[in-house]
């Protein structure tokens, strides 16, 4: 059966799952009813009272929560505790309009910090292990989460962050690190200097804990190759709590949702019907044990497919399968979540017409993202050096905006393609879901 973090709750029989759930759920209806007066005036304009919610077979009956409504109560408006009980916030990663800020009591921690030890522990993590952690720490959870999630398995925890790669090797191979998390890209990147330095033989790391980003299958067997591991998937939202709320086990087929703290939906994005099992449709959560920001029903825009097929690891908790894109135009470049409506923003701000292309393209195991903008007709570059100093300009203000290069290219008035319909203004050659990955996941 293998070494459980928590055997009692991760192979629990399915039917005790939903009782638990059920119970969990009527318990924070009628929290979030009583304290939060969103829900409240939400549910009422629903027809929903807290006692039309008797288990999880009346979970469709809530209304649905989404990004925009968590901008909208920015900052405090969703908060379900007296903010003397809050301890932490975190908060995404949006570089446009309000930021969405989650609230956190020590209880929601330390279930997180439970749902971050599983996930290492189903990596192979135990006491004896040094789990190497150099996912971004501060306002994102990627840090945060996995640095208690080690702490909860009693591993030796490295809290590196992210960057300074000489660094980062130094004490890999000083202190013997034997599990890496951080981001697949980055993994990939610190596969390649490894490589590079020859110290390849020097590392003790047996499995990694990659998420944040999208990665492809391919770049889950290039990374297991050059550093010599298993790579393992995990998936969370801000929103929800953070990494953690689902992970893989040793058999890589779909990630095991914490069921115990997160009731999980795939609905048809545009109906809102709930799909049965197996059925590929948007991705919606409900906190059911998280107190000071709990969410229900929300939807994450991720596409996927969910099974609760018997899993070799002895695990009964449902698997997501990896997301098969997003149900809106948000995109995840480098780990950076990037809205078209970002770059209208720069083009209009520096005196261009909204006439742009986005391309986005992975070369290797890194992501590329290059914009072709039309220069206005009155206004075209004197030369080639005039060229190269406004594409220079663009560039630095799209960083700033975004966080990430972009690779600007000004280029001459109708250049780029109209449509009599919607725009196409991105253009995604990543193919980073492959329709092959879909159906292996429903053959098993």
């Amino acid at each position: 059966m293998g070494n459980y973090f928590n055997p009692e709750i991760e192979t629990m029989p399915v039917e005790e799952i939903k009782k638990l759930q059920s119970k969990r759920l009527t318990e924070q209806v009628k929290h979030v009813y009583t304290n939060v007066e969103f829900y409240r005036n939400r549910m009422d304009e629903a027809g929903v009272k807290p006692e039309d919610i008797h288990g999880i077979e009346d979970l469709h009956k809530l209304p649905f929560i989404t990004k925009d409504d968590l901008r909208d109560q920015y900052p405090y408006g969703l908060v379900a505790v007296p903010l003397s009980e809050c301890v932490r916030i975190q908060s995404t990663s949006g570089t446009t309009g309000r930021r969405v800020v989650a609230f956190y009591t020590q209880e929601d921690i330390n279930i997180w910090d439970t749902c971050c030890a599983r996930a290492i522990v189903a990596a192979g993590g135990t006491k004896d292990d040094v789990v190497h952690v150099c996912y971004g720490y501060g306002l994102f959870t990627g840090g945060p989460g996995l640095n208690g999630g080690s702490h909860m398995v009693g591993s030796l925890t490295l809290p590196m962050s992210s960057g300074n790669t000489e660094r980062q090797i130094q004490f890999m191979t000083d202190l013997g690190s034997t599990i890496l998390c951080c981001t697949p890209s980055y993994a990939a990147y610190l596969g390649e200097s490894i490589a590079e330095r020859g110290v390849k033989d020097q590392l003790k790391l047996k499995a990694g804990i990659f998420g944040a980003e999208a990665w492809t299958e391919e770049m889950r067997h290039n990374i297991e190759e050059s550093l010599g591991i298993k790579a393992y998937d995990i998936y969370g939202l801000t929103e929800i709590s953070g990494p953690g709320v689902s992970f893989e086990c040793e058999e890589q087929r779909g990630m095991h949702i914490n069921e115990d703290h997160f009731i999980a939906e795939v609905i048809d994005p545009k109906t809102g019907e709930v799909l049965p099992e197996g059925e590929k449709g948007e991705l919606v959560f409900t906190c059911i044990t998280k107190k000071a920001f709990p969410l229900l029903r929300y939807r994450t825009r991720d596409i996927c497919v969910l099974s609760r097929e018997k899993c070799s690891c002895g695990r009964t908790h449902i698997r997501m399968s990896k997301p098969l894109g997003r149900s809106d135009d948000m995109m995840v470049v480098k780990g950076v979540n990037v809205f078209p409506s970002q770059i209208e923003t720069v083009l209009l701000n520096k005196g261009y017409e909204a006439n742009y292309q986005l391309v986005v393209d992975r070369v290797g195991s890194s992501d590329t993202i290059s914009c072709d903008v039309e220069w206005l007709p009155d206004n075209p570059p004197a030369d080639d050096a005039d060229k190269a100093a406004k594409e220079k300009k663009l560039v630095s203000a799209l960083k700033s905006m975004l966080g990430i290069a972009v690779d600007v290219h000004l280029v001459a008035p109708k250049t780029v393609p109209r449509s009599e319909g919607k725009a196409v203004r991105v253009i995604d050659k990543r193919a980073l879901f492959e329709e092959s990955q879909f159906n292996t996941f429903e053959k098993h």
